[in-house]
């Protein structure tokens, strides 16, 4: 992967990863056009994703900020209950985590018919939640609990993250305006914490690419993931998600009979 590859495909990232549209998936389709080996660069995906995380934390700085200076206070209040729901929806993401991680990384080999079938079902989920009957309940424990199995089923290349939390939420009967925010927010400790892993592993090997490269597509994808970040949200929370149902499809039966 050379400099130019890692700025293209951290631009990826960073655009799409607030979109319901699977950023794993549109990184590992660049990879595919590009030529580029999967399984030797795959710890290039865990740092762009890293990055477009920080750029999440820098958005909602005072918002996390307001958060963690309320749950510091030790008392059960809105924001306590709202981090101890965000806590309980990465369990079951952190069980995947720890006891499959090396079935996930098998994954991102590169395959594209399990890309492009997985854009298929982040399409279908994304109908689903479209034409979900709207109702205005707010995120319980078990809502919590069942969003978060949703997203450690998207560790999938090529199911949208994002896509399926919003989704599972709005079927079962969550607010979409407030299911946005719990989404980017519920995946900000996981991905830390998966960087964090790889980075003090002795087993991980970045393979063919250069720390050089690494460092410029993060920096890629951080600066685009933050100012994707401040007006892509409002997108998905005004938009429809029918349309972004129909654009997962199209690329998904593309990825499917072409690549």
């Amino acid at each position: 992967m050379n400099l130019l590859e890692a700025i293209v495909l951290g631009l990826i990232q960073g655009l799409t990863e607030f979109l319901p549209v699977s950023s794993s998936g549109h990184l590992e389709l660049g990879k595919y056009l590009f030529g580029i080996n999967p399984e030797a660069n795959f710890y290039f995906s865990i740092a762009v994703h890293g990055a477009t995380v920080l750029s999440t934390l820098v958005v909602f700085r005072k918002e996390i900020a307001h958060l963690a200076s309320e749950f510091l206070r030790f008392e059960f209040n809105e924001e306590t209950t709202y981090i101890l729901k965000l806590f309980i929806s990465m369990i079951p993401v952190g069980f995947v985590g720890i006891f499959l991680k090396d079935e996930v990384e098998g994954l991102y080999n590169g395959n594209m018919l399990v890309i492009g079938s997985m854009l298929l079902f982040t399409a279908l989920l994304l109908t689903v939640g479209h034409f979900a009957r709207p109702k205005q309940r707010n995120i319980g424990f078990l809502n919590a609990f069942i969003i978060g199995i949703s997203q450690a089923i998207a560790v999938i290349p090529g199911m949208s993250r994002s896509g399926a939390t919003i989704s599972t939420g709005l079927m079962i009967g969550n607010r979409k305006n407030e299911l946005a925010r719990f989404s980017f927010l519920m995946v900000l400790v996981p991905v830390l914490g998966a960087n964090f892993l790889e980075i003090i592993s002795d087993e991980k090997i970045i393979g063919e690419t250069s720390p050089i490269v690494i460092i410029i597509g993060s920096v890629t994808a951080f600066i685009s993931g933050y100012f994707a970040c401040k007006w892509m949200i409002n997108l998905v929370r005004r938009s429809k998600m029918i349309w972004f149902a129909l654009y997962c499809a199209v690329i998904g039966i593309l990825t499917i009979l072409f690549l």
